[in-house]
């Protein structure tokens, strides 16, 4: 089973964050530029939130707000879930399907140090599920 740390060691330790203080319009615009679905909100070098496009779903959308006015202070997650390096692709999932959110922030000794998503815990576990089905496939072929 594969950790998180060989995940974002394949896929990339890039994050990107947002200010607390920046517009929900500002976070848009990021999100679309980089074709991301969520931006960890920091506050110094603290990180205090994230801010997701359920987030903008949930309470700016369906409340009307204006996002040019409406600040990531006021709409962001604050209560984060976040993974260390050695926590295993398979807890991700749990924690993800659990607690009904598609990025993990990963810390390490209390800093940020990447983010996994839904499609990057799915995707490394297809990988490995093919490597075994190869692995079977060639010890049953063997076999004959």
């Amino acid at each position: 089973m594969n950790t998180v740390k060989k995940l974002l060691k394949n896929k990339g330790e890039q994050v990107w964050t947002i200010s607390k203080e920046s517009t929900v319009f500002d976070a848009l615009i990021l999100m679309a530029e980089k074709r991301i679905g969520s931006l960890v909100v920091i506050e110094g070098s603290q990180v205090v939130g994230i801010f997701t496009e359920r987030d903008f779903s949930r309470k700016v959308g369906t409340e009307r707000k204006n996002p040019e006015a409406t600040l990531i202070d006021e709409v962001m997650t604050r209560e984060l879930i976040t993974v260390n390096l050695d926590q295993t692709v398979n807890e991700c999932m749990v924690l993800m399907t659990e607690n009904h959110v598609r990025h993990l922030p990963v810390m390490a000794h209390d800093r940020l140090v990447g983010i996994i998503s839904i499609g990057d815990v799915v995707k490394d576990i297809i990988e490995e599920l093919e490597f075994h089905v190869e692995q079977l496939t060639k010890y049953i072929t063997g076999l004959r």
